[in-house]
């Protein structure tokens, strides 16, 4: 059986990451699995270890990190997030593309341990629709907007250590781009 390809997918919050991602697990045949991360925060109401993350002690969770068993780690408010490697050996073993929906700071960290990662950086048409499109959610106060914005900058600014760089002008176009990427990519493996 052909091992699978390792996707690196990131970009700026508000970019649309999740929302293209969910059309290309509607493609089976692209043969996706999504990596599930560790995290130390507690489970939230609706979230299932195993489904939504595994749900780990800090000390449990440090360490992995010091064996060297993450693909990559972070810390955000308090807790701490990784990619736990034995999970993604085991699906690209299976034979399947597995997707890791991470932020540049991870997927930098992963590309050094796996340079042979397929990297997809998704950028907005202008940073005028990403604003548009952070504040639309109305979650957020314009300082946590500007905040954001300013982050999206220094990202976007990392596009070229990706491999591929897609434009999210269309949530249908942008997953059809991808799509044809991923086949490409596994035709030349």
């Amino acid at each position: 059986m052909k091992k699978g390809v390792l996707i690196i997918l990131s970009g700026p919050s508000g970019v649309g990451k999740g929302t293209v991602r969910e059309e290309l697990f509607k493609d089976e045949s692209l043969n996706l699995a999504y990596s599930i991360s560790m995290t130390t925060r507690s489970p939230r109401p609706t979230e299932h270890d195993g489904v939504d993350y595994f749900f780990v002690s800090k000390e449990e969770f440090e360490q992995k990190e010091a064996k060297g068993l993450l693909l990559e780690s972070a810390q955000f408010v308090g807790n701490y997030y990784g990619t736990p490697a034995e999970n993604v050996e085991k699906l690209l073993n299976e034979g399947k593309n597995v997707v890791l929906e991470i932020e540049v700071q991870g997927a930098l960290q992963v590309m050094k341990k796996r340079p042979d990662a397929l990297t997809i950086f998704l950028v907005p048409p202008s940073m005028e629709e990403l604003e548009r499109r952070i504040r639309g959610r109305r979650t957020e106060e314009d300082t946590i907007v500007q905040e954001r914005l300013g982050k999206a900058r220094a990202e976007i600014a990392t596009k070229d250590q990706y491999k591929h760089v897609v434009v999210n002008d269309n949530v249908f176009k942008a997953k059809n781009s991808i799509a044809l990427i991923i086949k490409e990519h596994q035709e030349h493996a």
